[in-house]
């Protein structure tokens, strides 16, 4: 019988088959995967599921191939990596600029990982009801101005107050089933609640203290939107780290110097300090945003340093 996972809870799977939800564990052989995962089933997987004699569990017996899946590496276990959600139509990175604020380079990251599926993403900036300083306007602001050209779209709502978010975003939601992350404290599981008011998901303010969120989310967990739509909601990213994606594929990843590749002077060239590279010109130009840049370097150095 065939299912998809929709909540995993560490050792204990449940599973959406034509009959019904169902509680499945895993064969011990799948845990000894070489892809070292510290997940090996993912939400959104489809799997084959064995019924448990006289009972009402299952044991998935195969991991039927994936169509795509959005990956990070481990921040607990070095050369582990864990899949957020798999079999995904689009992704929301959900994003605050203060309390906490959202870097550029985590934004960057996880759509270097989107991009390597070409799965599409849009940036969802919340709480805009305490958008209310200069320089947070400012950063909101930058935000449009550095990813909505690159056909990103950028969002600007709050998940608390605003009284027709449903409306707003039901219409790119209905029939997808579209991954939504972001750092504790960004209002993923508010917004949540909001779209799904089933989930009932757990809320925490943000610590004065550190101005950190608090992990809210424990598990990964499917909830239906609608009649065939679905909203992935996970625990909150801290980092992101960027997995097997060599020197010379990176830039295919940031769409705005992959329009370019090809025409630099040397076929091999990493667009750093290269003559004749034409990503170096587009960027004296001002055709690419030095932040973007910025952290296609940043990228690019730390993964030589892992080498």
């Amino acid at each position: 019988m065939e299912g998809r996972v929709i909540k995993t809870t560490g050792s204990w799977y449940e599973v959406q088959s034509p009959e019904g939800l169902i509680k499945a564990r895993l064969r011990g052989k799948f845990k000894q995967d070489e892809l070292k995962l510290t997940n090996p089933i993912a939400v959104g997987d489809y799997v084959l599921l064995q019924m448990e004699n006289e009972q009402d569990t299952a044991v998935i017996q195969e991991i039927l191939p994936r169509e795509n899946y959005i990956i990070r590496k481990s921040t607990r276990k070095q050369h582990f990596s864990h899949i957020l959600a798999s079999n995904v139509d689009q992704a929301y990175l959900v994003v605050t600029v203060r309390n906490p604020r959202t870097s550029l380079g985590f934004i960057d990251r996880f759509l270097v990982s989107t991009e390597s599926f070409r799965i599409p993403a849009s940036i969802i900036i919340n709480k805009s009801d305490e958008i209310i300083k200069e320089k947070d306007k400012e950063y909101a602001a930058l935000i449009r101005e550095i990813y909505e050209p690159l056909g990103y779209p950028v969002v600007l709502l709050s998940a608390l107050k605003d009284a027709d978010l449903a409306a707003a975003l039901s219409a790119s939601l209905k029939g997808k089933t579209t991954l939504m992350t972001g750092h504790s404290g960004v209002g993923k599981s508010t917004l949540l609640n909001r779209l799904v008011p089933s989930a009932m998901q757990s809320t925490r303010p943000v610590s004065k203290s550190t101005a950190k969120g608090t992990h809210t989310t424990t598990f990964a967990e499917m909830f239906a939107f609608g009649k065939d739509g679905f909203i992935v909601d996970t625990p909150g990213i801290k980092e992101f780290g960027i997995l097997d994606i060599g020197d010379e594929e990176l830039s295919h990843y940031f769409v705005d110097l992959r329009k370019y590749l090809g025409q630099c002077k040397y076929n091999n060239c990493q667009h750093v300090n290269e003559p004749g590279c034409k990503v170096l010109e587009m960027l004296e130009q001002g055709y690419i945003h030095p932040y973007r840049y910025e952290s296609y370097l940043k990228i690019l150095y730390e993964e030589d340093d892992h080498r």
